[in-house]
């Protein structure tokens, strides 16, 4: 009989405290979980809890929206740079957290008395390009499209997570133009007395006056693009990012140079006789050293990607 009542009074202790760890566990009343349907909740404002819920959703915070993401910055060579795209680091996938996308165009247009400022400012009187030439005036415009899938090999592990492999489709122009003169910086030397400029193995010479002409570069190109990158966060989802890379185009820049007055031009192969031009071999003297440059230039099919701004990664 004490046996009995030893044991019954055990029972009377443990029961509740099996059953009040069965409701912490499942955020219910424990008579939900042996199948018996609860008269009354021990909390009047306890929120039931869907198991269902729980058990297939780890993190019910992470959705699409979050991980958009926008960008504006100044590309080298492509000026004024934005983009819009997608990576969400907070996914449980190793590929999804790692993955993102960014469709993006670039313009010249609204930086473009910025960029001719700095051309002037870096060119000042002139740069002496050889042949007694020299550019002065020089002006940069271009744009470009692009779509690229961007890489994560780190995931979101702390600085390293910002470092991004990048490959895509890049589409684009860039038109560069320059003037051209036989001035020179300060006085003009004994030699260049006459404003002399050289084609090939002739010289060429306007009396009394400088050569007038523009030289120019044209560079349409597309093709498939690989980069580096990083995106450094900075507070509250503002990031500085930069990308850095080339495309790999079939063409090269298309090189022109245009000589004004041509019929007023003196030539001369040895620079004491000069003789009235001619003009059809001035055109043939000019086209040679053209395709020569525009040979070596060729072999440099790959069009450089340089740029850095900020961004916001909502």
């Amino acid at each position: 009989m004490k046996k009995s009542c030893v044991f019954t009074l055990a029972t009377i202790l443990t029961v509740p405290a099996f059953a009040a760890t069965d409701s912490e566990m499942y955020g219910r009343d424990a008579t939900t979980v042996y199948g018996e349907t609860p008269t009354e909740t021990l909390n009047a404002d306890a929120v039931p809890v869907d198991n269902t819920v729980i058990e297939n959703q780890t993190n019910p915070d992470i959705k699409f929206p979050r991980g958009m993401q926008l960008g504006l910055g100044i590309s080298a060579t492509s000026g004024l740079d934005g983009f819009i795209g997608y990576n969400n680091k907070k996914f449980d996938s190793f590929w999804w957290k790692r993955l993102g996308v960014r469709v993006g165009y670039a313009s010249t247009k609204p930086v473009k008395s910025f960029i001719n400022k700095t051309v002037d400012r870096y060119m000042g009187d002139g740069v002496d390009i050889g042949d007694h030439l020299t550019v002065t005036d020089g002006k940069i415009t271009g744009h470009q499209m692009f779509a690229v899938l961007d890489f994560y090999p780190f995931g979101d592990t702390w600085f390293f997570g910002g470092w991004r492999i990048s490959g895509g489709y890049y589409n684009g122009g860039l038109n560069v133009t320059a003037n051209l003169t036989t001035q020179t910086k300060g006085a003009i030397p004994d030699e260049l007395a006459g404003r002399e400029f050289q084609l090939g193995n002739v010289w060429y010479k306007y009396n009394g006056g400088d050569a007038r002409g523009m030289a120019s570069a044209k560079w349409d190109y597309s093709g498939p693009y690989a980069g580096l990158g990083f995106d450094l966060g900075l507070f509250s989802g503002l990031k500085i990012y930069f990308d850095a890379g080339v495309v790999f185009t079939d063409d090269a820049a298309k090189l022109d140079l245009q000589i004004n007055d041509i019929a007023a031009l003196q030539q001369s192969t040895d620079r004491t006789t000069w003789t009235p031009v001619n003009v059809a071999d001035f055109q043939v003297n000019k086209a040679e050293v053209l395709y020569d440059a525009q040979h070596k230039l060729d072999k440099y099919p790959y069009y450089p990607i340089v740029k850095m701004g900020f961004m916001y990664r909502f």
